[in-house]
């Protein structure tokens, strides 16, 4: 099978001087932990914070970018970069690990189809339309009040995605603006990094509704390995403790200074403590799975880590080379090795493909 993860934020950790090649205390990507996990693609999602001014936001895209370009310059015996399902296959046949990009908050393309149409001659293969502020193309779950779902300029970045046959990816994003992609998209849509709300209310969650309509326009959903986002318990805990804020602010100064020891000891002082916390395991994430496809079927499921991305993991699922686990724990749920196969990569391959067959009637 097929074993992709639809998105890490590893882009930024390159930006922190992490060396890929090697296997880095505390990471959560690098290449020996993705080998020994058996991945065979990841997004590596090139974030942009919402705060950031417009051309600030595309220039720090663009240096992730040239971090990952150089990353695989470095490294051409263990990865290459992906832009098509036909690349994975082909880079798994040499043995290689496939690099795809996605965008995670689509602030960098500013007011411009023609930054679209750039960075997908960059390689970028999905756009994440928002993060935890409303931007110049659609509102997000955690604001939610400019557009009222998508502005007039995203329907534009949509119907020109779906043109270049990208893929329009939902988390973050509002429940207007969800419903509004899938009535304007002429291709399927996914959530790359969400889990269910019935489970968990948190905002960034999808309802029951919305999973059924992810699954009749054909996308999925990628189930989130973050805490917060598996347990409601958890994330008043991780709120309320002011752990979430402690972490933040010191992970803020590693950030600021990634080259200062002290501020790299801080950081991984930090993670220790919080990897002793109480906290959801990995049969949570299973549990999430399990909802998802009950509600919108087998075909429609999947899984991104959030890995890089997020602070704290769940309990046995630590870093990326872990990742087995979960596929052990679906067996022992009764899924079938061809269903497991569909969850671990098939079924966000599937879509994929679909986007750029459909991309191909323009």
């Amino acid at each position: 099978m097929f074993v992709v993860d639809s998105h890490c934020d590893t882009p930024s950790q390159l930006v922190r001087l992490r060396n890929l090649a090697l296997d880095n205390e505390l990471a959560q990507i690098d290449y020996p932990k993705l080998k020994k996990g058996g991945v065979d693609a990841s997004f590596f999602a090139l974030y942009t914070p919402p705060k950031m001014a417009p051309d600030a936001a595309t220039a720090y895209c663009l240096k992730m970018l040239s971090k990952v370009y150089d990353s695989l310059d470095e490294n051409p015996q263990t990865a290459a970069l992906a832009l098509s399902v036909e690349d994975i296959r082909k880079n798994k046949e040499k043995g290689l690990f496939s690099v795809l990009l996605g965008m995670e908050n689509g602030a960098p393309l500013q007011d411009s189809l023609s930054f679209l149409r750039l960075f997908y001659r960059m390689g970028v293969r999905y756009v994440t339309l928002t993060h935890n502020e409303d931007n110049l193309i659609a509102d997000s779950a955690a604001e939610g009040r400019r557009w009222g779902g998508l502005s007039s300029f995203g329907k534009e970045v949509v119907a020109e995605m779906n043109r270049l046959g990208m893929i329009v990816d939902l988390a973050h994003a509002s429940d207007k603006t969800f419903y509004d992609c899938i009535e304007f998209s002429e291709a399927p849509v996914v959530t790359t990094h969400s889990c269910c709300r019935a489970l968990c209310g948190h905002r960034r969650n999808l309802s029951d509704d919305m999973l059924c309509a992810l699954a009749e326009k054909g996308g999925v959903v990628q189930i989130n390995f973050y805490p917060a986002f598996l347990s409601d318990e958890f994330g008043k805990f991780f709120d309320e403790s002011g752990w979430c804020d402690r972490a933040d602010e010191i992970e803020m100064r590693f950030k600021a200074h990634p080259d200062d020891p002290e501020a790299v000891r801080n950081w991984h002082q930090v993670q220790r403590e919080m990897l002793q916390l109480e906290r959801p395991s990995y049969k949570a994430v299973v549990d999430h799975i399990d909802h998802a496809v009950e509600i919108a079927g087998i075909d429609h499921v999947g899984f991104g880590s959030d890995f890089d991305g997020i602070v704290i993991p769940p309990n046995g699922l630590e870093n990326i080379s872990r990742l087995p686990v979960l596929f052990e724990e679906m067996r022992s749920r009764g899924y079938s090795e061809s269903d497991i196969a569909k969850v671990a990569g098939g079924n966000f391959l599937r879509v994929f493909e679909e986007v750029v067959k459909i991309s191909g009637k323009y």
